[in-house]
């Protein structure tokens, strides 16, 4: 996964006739990490795909990031990625300094035409790196403190427990057949897919 990956340009002006200062866009994030909470363990990577609610694709963020100096791996976590050797491969290439990547990150928010909604499934694991990240290393959030959770979207939307609330479970018309590789961008970009037809078919229901 480069961590050069942040294309198309945001602040194109091609995109005006679609978005304003009060659009929502829904930035769709995964992350790779190697243990369960960040501080102890590092994130190794992360991809967001900014949207529109009409499912366009507006703009795109990778980076894969250095390990944390006083950090360790899990060792669960890391009997996972000894299973998935190839994904983890992709976190270890052009890394940068989470200083760097982080304020990079700040800045392509920011360039985003309309405010930024943290995406993803589920919310409480991704947020809780991607927030820490951004007040540790940028000193501040474009989130502010808050995500979309699509797990319990999908809870409302299916009627069901939460618990019972699965991928396999969910309708199958939700699903566009896009890949699903571990690999963080290509992830986010799947499962803003997803997002954006949940969010049409919510729509339709209200």
């Amino acid at each position: 996964m480069s961590n050069q990956q942040d294309n198309p340009d945001p602040t194109d002006k091609t995109l005006d006739n679609h978005t304003s200062p009060t659009t929502e866009i829904y930035v769709s994030t995964d992350i790779e990490a190697d243990g369960p909470i960040p501080g102890p363990h590092s994130m190794l990577s992360i991809g967001s795909a900014a949207y529109l609610e009409d499912k366009t694709l507006l703009a795109t963020f990778s980076a894969n990031l250095e390990l944390l100096p006083e950090a360790s791996a899990d060792p669960q976590t890391t009997e996972w990625w000894n299973r998935n050797r190839r994904a983890y491969r992709k976190t270890r290439v052009n890394m940068e300094s989470p200083e760097v990547a982080m304020k990079r990150y700040v800045e392509w928010l920011k360039a985003l035409p309309g405010r930024p909604v943290f995406v993803a499934y589920p919310a409480g694991f991704d947020f809780t790196f991607v927030y820490w990240y951004l007040m540790k290393f940028a000193g501040e959030s474009p989130f502010s403190f808050a995500s979309l959770d699509m797990k319990t979207m999908a809870m409302t939307m299916m009627n069901s427990q939460f618990h019972a609330t699965t991928k396999r479970r969910m309708p199958r018309h939700w699903f566009d057949k896009l890949p699903h590789t571990h690999e963080a961008l290509t992830d986010a970009i799947e499962q803003g897919a997803l997002f954006c037809n949940m969010l049409a078919e919510l729509r339709k229901m209200n």
